[in-house]
């Protein structure tokens, strides 16, 4: 018994001493010529990595320095440098035959520009497009079978890892901000070429935003790696639109957004679906967050080479407000340039109300609206930053709280003997607008205030909120009949100042002339002399 114990004894340091001995009797930069042949033939770039160190208690092989050759058509700098890699390998091949049969490669702090062209093709695409010729003094690999895969569709790994990856995403020559991944990591498990694999992606946004992608890729397109198809959940929070690069500061545009949904990609077009929420918001440039977010239900359909894509569904929640959105956008353009329809009915003006600021819509001071609905119908048009919006708005049965109308308007003789009341009325409002940079202008307004009567006119708001209307009024009568006081069609006014505080004034040119016409049908002359001493313009004749 004592005899077998040393003989075990010996046996057991003579296994430990060789599997010490194993990194000194097997130099890894012996594969070093293969191995990237071997990569440089799967990718079709030119692969290099630096010296090769064996660890047998892990069953790996290290390379200190990775880096794979760019497209020369997007540059010369390498399309990925990393720290270094690591593969696993079967020790017993390796160590018998020499066999390097890789069973996971593990690559740490990758730094990857992903670049687009003009004509919308990535720098990635070409990857695996065209095998690198391999150095005359590395063997040549076995000729593969009739049918067989070709070289750069037969890599298969058990595991693939990325940690702590940088990527940047860019336009060649283009003057928007890079959009930064933070502390990349991805692993894809089971990688084949020629098959699909399970993956996950997560990365860290600026502002501490974060991405994570999980679900099956592949087959890998090669040549095409755009096309590879992509069946993942898709989980986006706390993008900052600004600091991420997503929206160019000079759209006005600016928000936190969220994204939960699914993300399927097949052909280089993939189909986005799920719920976007958007704190924050900032609709315009002059506007201000919004009080609560918006919350989208949608689903859109984005080419991924051409950057340009289709809305086909986006129900925009506002608290119990709804809108629907629909349209499409061009990514190819900077700003980008959108073409969208927007349509709401009877959206509680309560809910909305939270949003007037992000829209650098303004209320009169201390006004707060309690009740009432809205419709919208409206179509925009352009590029973000110089966005042209048409269409239609509508109020019903709305109340206006700290506001009297019929106050600041008893400046008007005519309606001198209007009743007070502590709140504004409005029991329909309709108008065309069209909405720009230089400003908003309104036509074909047709307000009525029960309090007061019936206005109409038209009239523009610019950027600082300043007011210049040209209005009637139909004045209601005691007995709730609209009564036409001044001119046969009504009190003309004006309505200056700013929205913060409108100036109401009675429009006495217009007025003036009006009466003479109305007293002396055929005065033509007349009136017209009268509206040259008030400022208007002679006819010529």
């Amino acid at each position: 018994m004592k005899r077998a114990a040393i003989l075990a004894g010996i046996v057991v340091i003579l296994l430990l001493v060789t599997v010490l001995a194993i990194p000194f009797l097997v130099d890894a930069n012996q594969f070093r010529p293969a191995l990237e042949a071997k990569l440089s033939q799967t990718l079709g770039r030119q692969v290099k990595i630096g010296d090769l160190k064996l660890t047998i208690l892990s069953g790996s092989v290290t390379a200190s320095d990775v880096s794979i050759s760019e497209d020369p058509a997007f540059g010369s700098a390498p399309f990925l440098r990393a720290q270094s890699l690591k593969a696993g390998v079967e020790l017993m091949p390796l160590i018998l035959s020499r066999k390097f049969n890789v069973t996971g490669i593990a690559i740490v702090k990758p730094n990857v520009d992903l670049i687009q062209n003009a004509q919308g093709a990535w720098n990635f695409s070409s990857l695996g497009a065209q095998p690198v010729a391999r150095p005359a003094s590395v063997a040549q690999a076995p000729e593969h079978a009739s049918g067989q895969a070709p070289a750069s569709q037969d890599l298969s790994v058990a595991d693939v890892k990325i940690t702590d990856g940088r990527v940047i995403l860019r336009r060649l020559g283009g003057k928007a901000k890079p959009i930064i991944l933070d502390k990349t990591a991805v692993e894809v498990k089971n990688f084949s070429a020629s098959s699909s694999s399970p993956f996950s992606l997560t990365a860290s946004l600026p502002a501490g935003g974060s991405l994570k992608l999980e679900g099956n890729a592949g087959p890998v397109a090669a040549g095409d790696a755009i096309s590879t198809p992509i069946d993942a959940k898709l989980t986006l929070s706390h993008l900052d639109l600004i600091e991420s690069g997503a929206i160019d500061p000079a759209t006005g545009l600016a928000g936190l957004a969220s994204i939960e949904g699914s993300l399927k990609s097949e052909r280089a077009v993939a189909s986005v679906r799920g719920k976007l929420k958007v704190d924050q918001a900032k609709l315009s440039r002059a506007g201000s967050p919004a009080k609560r977010p918006l919350e989208l239900d949608f689903a859109v359909q984005h080419d991924l080479k051409k950057l340009t894509g289709t809305i086909q569904r986006a129900d925009i929640h506002v608290g119990g407000a709804v809108a629907s959105l629909t349209g499409g956008y061009n990514l190819h353009s900077e700003p980008l340039e959108v073409n969208l329809k927007l349509s709401g009915s009877k959206m509680p003006l309560t809910e909305l109300a939270s949003v007037l600021p992000a829209l650098n819509i303004v209320l009169p001071a201390g006004a707060e609206i309690v009740t009432g609905t809205a419709s919208v119908n409206l179509a925009a048009k352009g590029p973000l930053d110089k966005l042209s919006t048409a269409g239609t708005v509508g109020v019903e049965n709305a109340k206006v709280a700290k506001y009297d109308l019929a106050s600041k308007m008893k400046v008007i003789e005519q309606l001198a003997g209007v009743k007070a009341e502590p709140e504004t009325t409005i029991q329909t409002l309709s108008a065309n607008v069209k909405d720009s940079p230089e400003g908003t202008e309104l036509d074909e307004i047709q307000l009525v205030v029960p309090s007061i009567g019936q206005m109409t006119g038209g009239g523009t708001i610019d950027p600082s909120h300043a007011l210049n209307f040209k209005m009637r009024v139909a004045v209601r009568s005691v007995a709730g009949a609209v009564a036409v006081l001044g001119s046969k069609n009504g009190i003309p006014f004006t309505v200056s100042g700013t929205s913060q505080d409108p100036s109401f004034r009675p429009d006495v040119r217009t007025l003036t002339t009006e009466k003479l016409k109305e007293a002396i049908p055929s005065a033509g002359a007349a009136s017209d002399l009268i509206q040259g001493l008030l400022g208007g313009k002679k006819k010529q004749k």
